[in-house]
């Protein structure tokens, strides 16, 4: 009903990574499994690009705020 009424429908943070385990891999060709793949390995790289720049504004702003000395 939400989605009807122009409501944003909330899921929990993790839905799309429950979604793709569940997905039953058996259907896939192996020409989607190498797909999948490739995408999945854009999505981590991309993931831990996101991971290191949140970890040097992090140090950034430990080093800022440090106490002297």
């Amino acid at each position: 009903m939400a989605e009807e009424d122009g409501d944003p429908v909330r899921r929990p943070r993790d839905w799309a990574v429950a979604e793709l385990v569940r997905q039953d891999l058996e259907l896939l060709a192996a020409s989607d499994l190498e797909e999948r793949i490739e995408a999945l390995e854009g999505e981590i790289a991309r993931t831990r690009a996101q991971l290191e720049r949140k970890r040097a504004g992090r140090a950034a702003a430990d080093a800022f705020f440090a106490k002297p000395g």
